[in-house]
């Protein structure tokens, strides 16, 4: 006959994987043992949890002992399951993503020359949204990357394919129908005046 350990062990694997309460005869004809035997061991079991202070604790429901979180760690998992805030794309993120959308495939050195500007640190903000990814190299001197949009740009921006995207005159006035500004500051408190555009990731 296997120890009151090793049976409390496989109660508490059955009892995982279970999912619904798991049923006190259920249990002992598994182990083919006496009901209040199993009982016993769920309520020995269900006891050191609450004396451990555990994140889990053992629920009976009339003789079916099954796995749930404990209230007072409510706020933490409400916290943790709430969908992730829209994340905000900054003016230059947009331009970027417009200049992409609109050339691709198009290299870091193309992008930098119509804005002018570095992108290093937008374009690399971009991949991680997963707004823009690779598309291969270009035949030009030193083989650069050339990036394109991607299936999760379409999707956040209600596109269903590049052929949807709005005439190029009219991407300034799209862009800002969508965008918002919003009021910071910098490190010495003075505003920043920035254009975002929120978008659901």
């Amino acid at each position: 006959m296997a120890s009151k350990k090793s049976i409390k062990s496989a109660l508490e694997s059955m009892m995982f994987v279970w999912g619904e309460p798991l049923d006190v005869k259920t249990a002992a004809d598994v182990f083919n043992m006496n009901r209040q035997e199993i009982y016993d061991c769920f309520l020995e079991l269900q006891k050191e949890y609450e004396q451990e202070g555990r994140g889990i604790v053992i629920r009976e429901v009339n003789k079916a002992f099954q796995f749930v979180t404990r209230e007072e760690n409510a706020d933490y998992i409400e916290r943790l399951c709430t969908p992730v805030k829209a994340r905000r794309l900054s003016q230059s993120a947009l331009e970027v993503l417009a200049i992409v959308a609109y050339k691709q495939p198009v290299t870091k050195g193309e992008i930098e020359a119509i804005r002018g500007i570095k992108c290093d640190r937008v374009m690399d903000g971009l991949i991680k949204k997963e707004l823009v990814c690779e598309k291969g190299r270009s035949d030009a001197v030193g083989r650069p990357i050339l990036y394109g949009t991607t299936d999760a740009f379409l999707k956040n921006f209600g596109f269903s394919s590049l052929k949807e995207l709005p005439p190029i005159d009219d991407l300034e006035g799209v862009m800002a129908a969508d965008v918002e500004v919003e009021v910071e500051k910098d490190s010495d408190g003075n505003p920043i005046m920035e254009g975002q555009m929120k978008i659901e990731i």
